[in-house]
């Protein structure tokens, strides 16, 4: 699940959600360095654990830790953006990082980090498409439009990743090797939200609130738009 709406909702932004791309649970994981004596969720105990604030990891790490009885105060908790969470994660400075595509999939591969735990039977991990509201409702065909070019675009990138991967290279600066890994844990297509997307999108914001991330609760529903 993506939190950004999330945040986006708790500041009063007129956003609605319009469509979302399919689980993803395999796109972002807990990790720790390739030489780590750390074998388990366990042995993160008292361990330094770093992940961006209020990201889709964030759910992940609190999901994580639930799934093995432990709280989020039994680790040290470091918030850092994706490119300092790297430096510090690849110097030793951190114990352990929680973090999406393509960082996950370029840590794997350039740093030889090991996989803890990811997504799988944990988090949805799913893309958000948004649009403002007025918009939305003025416009309901032209949102139509874009939700099936956008789901035709990604059936493609389903069908030529290594076709897709070449296009982002040169844009991306990463490897191709890194963007192939990542495309490959994507979820392909993009859809109408679902009832079953609404009810996990609210446990994000549920629990984005219990960790005092948004000042007040949020109801999702709210921000859904029927067209």
């Amino acid at each position: 699940m993506k939190p950004p709406p999330i945040f986006a909702q708790a500041a009063n932004a007129d956003l609605v959600y319009i469509a979302n791309q399919p689980a993803a649970p395999l796109a972002e994981a807990l990790i720790v360095p390739q030489n780590s004596t750390i074998k388990s969720i366990q042995d993160l105990k008292g361990k330094r654990v770093v992940l961006n604030k209020g990201s889709n990891v964030h759910y992940l790490l609190l999901k994580v830790l639930e799934a093995n009885h432990l709280k989020l105060e039994d680790i040290q908790v470091v918030y850092l953006p994706p490119a300092d969470a790297r430096a510090a994660f690849e110097k030793g400075a951190v114990d352990a990082w929680v973090i999406w595509d393509p960082f996950f999939a370029a840590a794997e591969q350039q740093l030889g980090a090991k996989v803890l735990a990811t997504g799988q039977h944990l988090v949805s991990n799913h893309q958000f498409y948004l649009a403002d509201r007025k918009f939305a409702e003025t416009h309901p065909e032209i949102l139509k439009t874009v939700v099936n070019e956008l789901n035709a675009t990604t059936q493609w990138v389903q069908s030529h990743q290594n076709d897709a991967a070449k296009l982002l290279e040169k844009p991306t600066g990463l490897p191709l090797s890194v963007l192939n890994t990542s495309i490959s844990r994507m979820g392909f297509g993009v859809q109408p939200i679902s009832n079953d997307v609404v009810k996990e999108q609210q446990y994000v914001a549920d629990a984005f609130y219990q960790q005092k991330l948004i000042p007040h609760k949020i109801n999702i529903q709210a921000a859904i738009l029927a067209y």
